[in-house]
């Protein structure tokens, strides 16, 4: 199967760093292995470790969520079930975001601009940190985001429980939790990420504490390939100020 791998370059905004890196969009990367009917969540959580990531929460998404960025680590995204959903990156909410404000279907209101992609089934993600992205609309509809973590992840521990023990406990976790029809995604980071929750405004100034973060050695999916993080995030020269 061909790796259909985009990448968008998003610059910085009022309130959000966004980054140098590209952001890149595998479509479709992992349809066949999560339409398999052997499919388990472990077979994600297993490709993203073989190649330096963590898996860390699996989402089942409502209508909306903030807009928000991750200033400490990048991030991968995996859709595993339903029909698709739209991601929107580059930009904030307004300051008044509140949930269920927005219509169902609607991005609310917020910066300007942005980019937004339609996420179907094997999509894969790969957010550098800085970038803001916002999912909503999802299909199925649902009407809340329900988040599925391992208890050390959600107590911010991620960083320190990588042991063999502890990432078979946490693989058997991710393996009990349903994969339903409706819209869900798998979350990585780099082993050693641990990621924060930033909406806006909060590195104005200090962009380059977020730009900054290392560069991963392997891409999640496509580990050393050249059609990867390999390769599309070598190109790029990080300017320190």
């Amino acid at each position: 199967m061909p790796i259909k791998a985009k990448a968008y370059k998003l610059p910085p905004t009022p309130l959000i760093p966004n980054s140098p890196y590209p952001l890149i969009h595998y479509s479709g990367l992992l349809r066949n292995l999560v339409t398999s009917p052997n499919f388990h969540t472990a077979d994600v959580f297993d490709l993203f470790a073989s190649n330096g990531w963590q898996s860390q929460w699996i989402a089942r998404y409502g209508p909306d969520i903030q807009s928000h960025y991750h200033s400490t680590t990048h991030e991968c995204m995996a859709v595993i079930s339903g029909e698709g959903a739209t991601i929107r990156f580059g930009v904030a909410d307004d300051a008044t975001w509140k949930q269920g404000q927005a219509e169902i279907g609607a991005r609310g209101n917020g910066e300007d601009g942005g980019l937004e992609l339609k996420a179907g089934l094997g999509d894969v993600f790969i957010i550098p940190s800085g970038i803001a992205h916002k999912t909503f609309s999802p299909s199925p509809p649902t009407t809340e985001l329900v988040f599925h973590q391992p208890e050390d992840i959600k107590q911010g521990n991620a960083a320190k429980n990588t042991d063999p023990e502890s990432e078979n406990k946490h693989r058997h976790f991710f393996n009990t939790v349903p994969i339903e029809r409706d819209f869900m995604m798998m979350g990585a980071y780099p082993y050693g990420g641990v990621w924060d929750f930033a909406i806006g405004g909060e590195h104005k100034g200090h962009e380059h504490d977020v730009w900054d973060v290392p560069r991963p050695e392997k891409d999640p999916v496509l580990g050393l390939s050249q059609e990867g993080i390999c390769g599309l995030w070598a190109k790029t020269q990080l300017k320190s100020t």
